[in-house]
């Protein structure tokens, strides 16, 4: 009846192929405890890591082990490639975009070498993150096994 006061949901696809872990379950506190923001975290399956969202790359570490994508709504979505992978000083990645690019959901951002990940990084496990500055009401989390551009929130 009212419809127009209800806000629209916007969906948050995965970066990779994967399987769904909770936030909470992130060995490391400033995602588990929700520091950074909320959201989920993949156990990734494949090398290409790609846009989440529609937007504009908002932020690439030099390490390119992390990256922010900015909507023209209120929503920033930043993807951490594995925990402690600044550490690698950008060995095992691949920048395929630069910030500033606009991008859809789905266009590859960063490649990596997941067996080297899996050898010298802490843990390759990727949080996904809605960014404390985005405009959230609530985030329905999906839990299961996943492939590059499935959603994985809806975020009110």
């Amino acid at each position: 009846m009212f419809g127009f006061l209800k806000r629209k949901t916007r969906e948050v696809k995965s970066p990779v192929d994967g399987q769904i872990v909770a936030l909470e379950s992130v060995d490391d506190e400033v995602f588990s405890q929700k520091m950074a923001g909320d959201g989920v975290a993949i156990m990734p399956m494949s090398d290409i890591f790609t846009a989440p969202i529609d937007g504009v790359i908002s932020k690439i570490f030099s390490t390119n082990h992390a990256y922010s994508i900015k909507s023209p709504k209120d929503l920033e979505v930043m993807v951490h490639i594995g925990l402690d992978t600044v550490a690698l000083e950008g060995k095992g990645f691949e920048r395929l975009k630069e910030e500033g690019d606009e991008v859809k959901a789905g266009d590859a951002v960063i490649r990596v070498d997941l067996s080297y990940l899996k050898a010298h990084a802490k843990d390759i496990v990727t949080p996904v993150i809605i960014s404390d500055e985005s405009d959230v009401k609530h985030i329905d989390k999906k839990l299961v096994i996943v492939k590059s551009q499935d959603i994985i929130m809806e975020v009110n």
